[in-house]
């Protein structure tokens, strides 16, 4: 027996009737740009994450680019992003010129250590781009205070932690924006690419929706070069219709987790710490373990299946070669990428499933030593 990462197939068919019954409805209704769908899903997602105004984007990775350009960030700006990431959140400050300044994480929650942010900032920083990764919200607080100190913006990237609390309120507005990536592996995915920006600024939430259709709020008047960034309506029916399972998904996950936290403790592993402020919901359950890939090839002999979140940081990545980074010069997240595994956390894994992937996983930890 197999135990797969995540089985997408398994999770469309869970809820196949009423996804295929969306997707029809759009169909039907000649409506393939904007629309009902689209400011549906805009008004659930908003007032779901706790936010006044959601803005459907194409992925991710244009929510965070937007969300960049609508609060004026440009070549000449810097902008302060963990060290330990997906590049996504370092190629979006790229690409409206500004230079991205990495910050180390916690080394027991993989997220930005705000004690190591003040001392990154300089006269050309702008913002600061806390990730709340593998589900679990980074600690908001204090980013939020010294950005308020030294008037900068806060955009946080939630791509992995649609539903995650910080100090009993979800991700969604604690910043100035935030931005979300409904990539279909996703706790909450799209059957696509999607994307989305959420914040309590109107001015702000205007700028983007403006900057996703061609600079355009009328037909053929375009007030700034804009782009054409649009969530569609298939997209944001299907998310419609995952929104309304999400909470029980990650129950799951958060139940999942439990079981690993209580059935792999004691091994040399290194299990993910949580902050009394987050009630994650698990996007990734990342272990670590000095020698990961032993271990994960371990695993695959023992029917696990498992990934590596991330194999190369973003500052050892030959799209910023040119940067003047240099192995060695942020230790924490170099050894995170050597180190980390994640193991399976499917919503829809059994119990018994759960139990194979503890009981694989402590034979090959006895058996490496």
């Amino acid at each position: 027996m197999t135990i797969s990462f995540l089985d997408l197939k398994r999770s469309y068919g869970e809820i196949a009737g009423e996804l295929e019954e969306a997707v029809v409805r759009v169909l039907r209704s000649g409506q393939y740009i904007g629309g009902q769908e689209v400011e549906a899903f805009e008004q659930n997602f908003a007032r779901y994450v706790e936010a006044e105004h959601a803005i459907g984007v194409a992925n991710g990775l244009e929510a965070l680019h937007l969300a960049l350009r609508a609060i004026g960030i440009k070549a000449g700006d810097e902008v302060i992003v963990p060290s330990n990431t997906f590049i996504a959140t370092w190629l979006a400050v790229s690409q409206v010129g500004a230079r991205c300044v990495p910050v180390e994480p916690d080394d027991g929650t993989s997220n930005i250590d705000p004690g190591r942010i003040e001392a990154a900032i300089t006269p050309a920083t702008r913002a600061i781009i806390p990730v709340h990764l593998y589900g679990q919200a980074a600690d908001l607080d204090p980013v939020l205070d010294i950005a308020r100190r030294h008037d900068l913006f806060v955009i946080e990237d939630a791509a992995q932690a649609q539903g995650a609390l910080y100090k009993g309120r979800r991700v969604g507005a604690h910043g100035h924006m935030v931005i979300w990536s409904f990539y279909p592996g996703k706790n909450l995915g799209a059957i696509g690419d999607a994307g989305g920006v959420t914040t309590n600024d109107r001015t702000l939430a205007d700028r983007v929706r403006l900057l996703r259709n061609y600079g355009s709020r009328e037909r053929y008047q375009h007030l700034v070069p804009g782009f054409n960034s649009r969530l569609d309506p298939i997209q944001a029916a299907a998310l419609t219709v995952k929104l309304r399972h999400l909470d029980n998904w990650n129950d799951r996950r958060r139940q999942i987790a439990a079981q690993y936290h209580q059935g792999l403790a004691g091994l040399n592993l290194l299990l993910p710490r949580v902050l009394d402020a987050c009630v994650p919901v698990w996007h990734l359950y990342c272990v670590r373990h000095p020698q990961r890939d032993a271990l994960r090839a371990t695993l695959a002999e023992r029917g696990v299946e498992t990934l590596i979140h991330y194999p190369v940081p973003p500052h050892l990545q030959p799209a910023y070669a040119d940067q003047g980074f240099r192995k060695g010069q942020y230790p924490i997240a170099e050894r995170m990428s050597e180190e980390l595994i994640s193991l399976p956390i499917d919503p829809l894994m059994r119990d018994m499933e759960v139990a194979m992937v503890v009981d694989a996983v402590k034979a090959s930890v006895t058996a490496l030593g």
